[in-house]
């Protein structure tokens, strides 16, 4: 907001954020109860580095932080319809129809083990296996900006496992375990059924292919999944021949065949790596759903790092003639600035989840698809 002044600014903020309060007040019967909800709000936007509930309620003016706490806890509010309400308000300013969808996850780390979900296990927000909650979130990204519209809390086995230990963190009776692959699809139907306007899915390895790819081609959308090394790969109807694990078909393509792309920005300039795309099959779009017309490209895309020769795997699928610039740059815009595989710092303590029904764990509340240069 060049040229506008400290005074305007605060006041556009201000408003904004009251045009928040107005439109998450239905979901509180009582008007206390909303106003603690609005000022649970206001401490997380702070400056306070640890957000606890105590400091939260020093800010607030509270005794203590009862009030706040039941907002999380004892209060009676839907939380789902708390996440439909934020992502209207995200895509009323980041709709675009050439928009990705990014699924990704983040770790939430925890000393104890009552926390819902908290299990020792991998997340890579400390690169180990931890302590730790997981949050499994879809990202809306387009060229206005970027923004959460969905989550999960993931639920390891061993609690879904454990009903004695469910029914004490609050945990639904409905609730059962639900792999990362599913948790994704679920979020994919509910974008797609809200028909939230974008072009392609991005996704890291751990969400998987099969039933992901099929559940998109059926709905038209595009796709750039993350796969392992070892992933199989076959072509039919193409000149080049390729057929075998994603690593060996790396190994044997030549020196030509490697273009040099920007990720975008960085924040040491632009994000280079070196791209291969593979066009492996062309396909009648008709035969996934019969309401779409025109052919598709099942792809390969491959991703080399400048530094170390590191490489990445993606399953693709896109209209026939996407550039593969387009598709390095649908992946690219999943890196960690826009997911949450790397969430600010912040203390455990202001991370909280919100038990509600269904599969995919429990809930957390805090076509231009068309080819084209």
């Amino acid at each position: 907001m060049a040229g506008v002044s400290i005074e305007t600014t605060l006041e556009l903020w201000g408003s904004s954020l009251r045009d928040v309060k107005a439109r998450i007040r239905s979901l509180f019967r009582q008007e206390r109860v909303a106003g603690s909800a609005g000022q649970f709000l206001d401490g997380l936007l702070g400056n306070e580095p640890r957000k606890t509930g105590w400091m939260r309620a020093e800010v607030a003016g509270d005794p203590g932080p009862w009030r706040q706490q039941a907002i999380l806890g004892r209060g009676r509010w839907d939380a789902e319809a708390l996440r439909d309400i934020v992502r209207d308000y995200a895509l009323e300013n980041l709709t675009d129809e050439g928009a990705v969808l990014v699924i990704d996850e983040t770790g939430f780390l925890k000393q104890g083990k009552a926390s819902c979900g908290v299990a020792r296990q991998y997340t890579g927000s400390a690169g180990k296996i931890t302590n730790c909650q997981i949050g499994v979130f879809a990202s809306y990204v387009s060229r206005h900006g970027h923004a959460f519209i969905d989550r999960a809390l993931y639920l390891p086995k061993e609690w879904t496992d454990d009903p004695k230990r469910m029914k004490a963190a609050h945990v639904p009776d409905d609730v059962s375990f639900a792999t990362k692959p599913r948790i994704a699809r679920l979020m994919i139907a509910r974008a797609i059924a809200a028909k939230v306007p974008f072009c392609f899915v991005a996704a890291d390895s751990v969400y998987g292919t099969g039933e992901i790819e099929t559940a998109l081609r059926r709905a038209g959308k595009g796709y750039v999944l993350g796969v392992a090394a070892n992933h199989v790969f076959n072509s039919w109807g193409k000149e080049q021949f390729v057929r075998g694990a994603a690593s060996k078909i790396a190994q044997n393509l030549p020196k030509s065949a490697w273009r040099r792309l920007s990720s975008g920005e960085g924040t040491k300039g632009a994000r280079l790596h070196d791209w291969v795309y593979l066009e492996l099959a062309d396909l009648d779009a008709g035969e996934y759903d019969s309401t779409l017309v025109g052919e598709w490209t099942r792809g390969l895309l491959i991703r080399r790092s400048i530094a170390d020769g590191d490489l990445a795997f993606f399953s693709t699928w896109c209209p026939k003639g996407t550039p593969m610039k387009k598709l390095a740059a649908s992946k690219a815009i999943a890196g960690p600035s826009r997911t949450a595989s790397k969430p600010p710092r912040t203390n455990s303590a202001s991370i909280t989840t919100k038990p509600v029904p269904g599969m995919a764990g429990t809930g957390m509340s805090p076509s231009s698809c068309s080819p084209s240069p």
